[in-house]
């Protein structure tokens, strides 16, 4: 891992960047996945429950989405916050990426 501090506001950040791994996009790509039929699979069963309490389809398939949103921030949680990690992780990557592609273009007096 490197980390490297930021010098451009005067304050520290500090950013890890972890060594490209295919391993870790498909662990994105099934955590985003997941996290999407899970979504859908709520919402579903919303709009199942309330069509049958007696509400017509389409007010049922529109209060399921609304509903689904809470829903899923509390249902869905660790799976949401595994999904931002892996997003991190990617973003933090390519950034990584394209700062050593402006440091190679312009060399050492880029900064």
């Amino acid at each position: 891992m490197s980390r490297r501090s930021g010098k451009s506001t005067g304050l520290s950040s500090v950013v890890v960047v972890a060594p490209q791994n295919s391993s870790t996009g498909r662990t994105l790509a099934r955590d985003i996945a997941l996290y999407t039929v899970a979504r859908l699979a709520l919402v579903t069963v919303a709009a199942l429950l309330l069509f049958l309490a007696g509400v017509p389809l389409l007010v049922s398939a529109l209060l399921a989405m609304v509903l689904a949103l809470p829903l899923s921030m509390v249902l869905l949680g660790r799976l949401r916050g595994r999904v931002n990690t892996g997003l991190a992780l990617v973003a933090a990557r390519r950034k990584a990426q394209r700062d050593r592609l402006r440091e190679q273009l312009h060399g050492d007096n880029y900064r």
